[in-house]
Parts: C-alpha cells; structure tokens; sequence
C-alpha cells in the first residue's frame, strides 16, 4: 500500500529518466516520416479522450503507438515511475530488471513485435526509452502490487479499483446486454488514462478500448471486440499471490481480449499460465448468445459462474469463500469496507431498476453517491463514483484519509452499440464533480511532492466514440 503522502527524492530521479523534451514542448511529427504510419490516425483530443487507430502486422502497431503516442507515453512513464517508487520504495531500474528477467521470457513473439515497435516508435521520435521501459510500463499493475509483495514475502493490500456490472436478459429494457465499467487509481495516473484505441490487428479480432498511452492492453480493462465479446473487470481486493513462472496479466488480457469469440475461449486464454498478478474478478459478455459471465481470476482459485438471465456486478469483492480463505485477507462480513458497501449498493440498483437498465441508466449508476453504510448521499471511498480525496477514512492502498484517489474515468456501452463497434465515455468524475489539483494541494499540502504530477480533472460530458470515427487527423 502507500506508505506515505511523500514521493521520494529517488522517485522524482527516477520519474524523469525517459524525457529528453523540454516539459510541454510537443516535438512535430509525420505521417510521410515512415509508411508504417500510413494507416494509422490520431484524431484530435475530444473531452478529454486521444482517439487513436492502429491497423497493421505487430510491430507495425507497436511503431504507431509509439510514434503517435510519444510525449504521452514519456509523460505517463514519468508518473508511473514515480507512484510506484512511492508504493514500493524501488527505484525504475528494478522495475526495468524484472521486465526484463521476470516477464520478456514468457512473452510471445506477436506481443515482443508490438512492444518492441513502440520503443522504435518512441525512439524514431527521439526519446530516450527503450524496451525495458516500454515492458515494466506494461506491467505496472502487477510488478508493483503483486511481484514485488511477493519478492520481499510482505502481505500489501492491493488497491481497491473500480466499480463494474453487466446485465442482460429480464434486468435489461432491451433484453440485450449493458455493461459499464469505471476506473478508479490515484488521480496523477489517472488523469493518463484517456486514451481509446481502436487497434485493427491482422490477426485476431478488431478491438475498440479504453487505455494509456504506452500500454498494448486496456488496463483499466473496458473492451468491445469485434468478435461479439464485451469485456471489463474489478480488481480482487486484499489479495496476494503471484507465480513468477506464469505470463504476465497484460499478455494474457490483450491476447484474450485480441483472439476469443466466447465466453470460454476467453477463460481459457486467461487461466492458461495465470502468473496471479492483477488478480481480477472478469465480467464479460457475448452479444452474439446474450449470456454474460463471471470469472473470478485467483491464482489457486478460480470460479466461472454464467447466466443468459440476470448481471454480475464488481467493486473489488472476492466471491468464492475458498478464494478469501485461501488468498485473500479480506473480511466478507464488513460492510463498511468499500468493496462491500458498493456491492450492496450494486444489488440495491439492480432490484431498483430490473427491466429498465440501459445505456442512459448505466451513465447514472457510476455516476452514484448514495453510501449503503450511512444511507445517505455522500460522495466517498463507498459510494459507486468513487471519491477518496473527500473521505475521512481512505481505503486500503491508498494513502490514508483524504488521498487524491478515486474514480477518474467511465464507459458504458450495450449490446447494439458493441456491434457498431460504439462506445460512450466520460473522463473524469462522471458525477459531474470537478478535482482541481491546486486546490486540492492547497488544502493537503502533505501531498504537495505530487505537484510536478497531479493534474486537474475537470468532469467530461459523455461522448461517444466508434471504429467508424472521422478519418480527419493531426
């Protein structure tokens, strides 16, 4: 967890070891500057959100996004290296070693291309990273919160991050499947999760979803695929558990993610050489059958349950009683805890609006204050739309009380939308509350070492966003 309101010295060292520009200065670029380029388009920033399409062989995907996405993908490495000195008190280098050492051997060769083509992209327009860099970046979610606890044999309670459902059948108006998903992280990395990328891989199947720059898997975990399948995630509060053997979480969630037209060929993907890291509870759902699923992804434990009649919802609850004996430290009868307060709020919403859920009541449900414990509405660490930074109490993996942490962006989408290859989203606080970074570091100047980081994060209308957007780009 984060053991201090400090970013170290080392962290803010480290945090700029792959900039080379000066701060703001936005180097120009070429589509003619290589034909890999040529097929692919970054549109012009829509509230908040970088559109980008991608289209070709491995590592010609990789070479766009790491052309078209450089300044971001330094930006965010500068963050990331930052937050996770601060979490883990490592340095970048250890980070880079264990990419390197740990998960490139278990890498396989498609995805090697397409990390390897970014880090050419990035250099081709003159930064300084390299594939260590671009690896660890990927892995950032499971090297800090799961590998390292596991190296130094420490139990760290893992973020609580994100609020999820899906729902179909008798639960939805149309009878199809809604789902919507958002995303909760320390507000510095989250303002960085604004990119959507529609990737059009030669292999595979088409993918339309939410991201960071530098990362070849959503992360956050929202995807529409071209083969029928709509996909999101929670994680799995309080667990602890990683297998170095195993092939890291960001492989397996771009290749299932890339590769499966079923709900069991998704599982599959996912369990075949599960190294536990970014242990999540996976809601997906198959346009195609109208049945939607749950797996609960543990390291010794996992649970496939599937109705074509009913929703799974996620806020960082385990659900099998063998998973929270076995890997996790969570207490399944605290309902105070902020897993179990939005879980039953979730179930509140679904008997509340079974028969009516749709698009516009998925906007509305993540964008929810009311808090179960207190039966009051206050937006918190237990309301849906997440808001740590106004809590007294904080959550585990945060920074105590009061920490710049909460939901930081949303996307809800249903069953006709993910066969247009549609989507809506909103960056920021879908509620409609704005976090202003200076006021927020006037009122805690203990956090004051995340200025060079922190930005504001305005609230965003919803806006929608398809594979069929305007070929106009920069």
């Amino acid at each position: 967890m984060r053991s201090g309101p400090f970013i170290t010295a080392v962290a803010v060292a480290v945090a700029t070891a792959g900039l080379c520009w000066a701060d703001g200065q936005l180097p120009t670029f070429s589509y003619a500057a290589d034909p890999r380029l040529q097929a692919a388009s970054r549109q012009p920033a829509r509230n908040g959100w970088i559109f980008l399409h991608l289209e070709g062989e491995p590592a010609t995907i990789g070479f766009q996004h790491g052309y078209l996405l450089a300044p971001e993908i330094i930006d965010t490495q500068r963050t990331i290296a930052a937050v996770l000195a601060q979490d883990t008190k490592k340095d970048w280098a250890f980070f880079r070693t264990a990419a390197e050492q740990i998960l490139w051997p278990r890498i396989e060769a498609e995805y090697r291309e397409e990390l390897q083509g970014i880090a050419e992209g990035l250099q081709a327009r003159g930064a300084k990273l390299d594939i260590w860099d671009v690896v660890a970046l990927n892995a950032w979610l499971e090297l800090g919160a799961y590998y390292v606890p596991w190296s130094q044999k420490s139990a760290v309670p893992v973020p609580e991050r994100c609020s999820a459902f899906i729902a179909t059948g008798s639960y939805t108006k149309s009878g199809q499947i809604v789902f919507g998903h958002n995303a909760w992280t320390g507000y510095a990395e989250g303002a960085r999760w604004n990119v959507l990328f529609d990737i059009q891989p030669t292999k595979g199947f088409r993918l339309l979803m939410d991201g960071m720059a530098g990362l070849i898997h959503s992360g956050d975990d929202f995807v529409i695929s071209a083969s029928g399948l709509m996909i999101t995630e929670t994680t799995i509060s309080h667990f602890a558990g990683f297998d170095p053997s195993g092939i890291a979480e960001f492989v397996r969630a771009r290749k299932a993610a890339q590769y499966a037209d079923s709900i069991d060929s998704f599982a599959r993907i996912m369990t075949e050489g599960n190294n536990g890291g970014y242990a999540n509870n996976w809601l997906i759902g198959d346009r195609k059958t109208g049945e939607i699923a749950s797996l609960e992804l543990g390291l010794k434990n996992v649970t496939l349950q599937r109705t074509t009649d009913g929703y799974f919802a996620g806020s960082n609850f385990p659900v099998n009683p063998k998973l929270i004996a076995e890997e996790t430290t969570f207490d399944p009868n605290d309902k105070s805890s902020s897993p179990n307060a939005r879980r039953i709020r979730w179930d509140q919403l679904m008997a509340a609006n079974k028969g009516k859920i749709d698009v516009a009541a998925a906007r509305t449900f993540l964008g929810d204050h009311f808090d179960s414990t207190t039966g009051k509405v206050d937006p918190n660490e237990r309301t849906l739309c997440g808001h740590i930074d106004l809590s007294p109490r904080g959550v585990a993996g945060w920074v105590g009380p009061y920490a710049p942490a909460g939901a930081v962006q949303a996307k809800v989408a249903d069953a006709k939308m993910a066969e247009q290859m549609r989507l809506e989203a909103s960056m920021g606080h879908s509620c409609g509350l704005h976090f202003r970074a200076s006021s927020f570091l006037r009122r805690r100047p203990a956090y004051r070492a995340l200025r060079p980081h922190l930005k504001d994060l305005p609230a965003q209308p919803w806006t929608m966003f398809t594979t069929a957007t305007s070929p106009d780009r920069l």
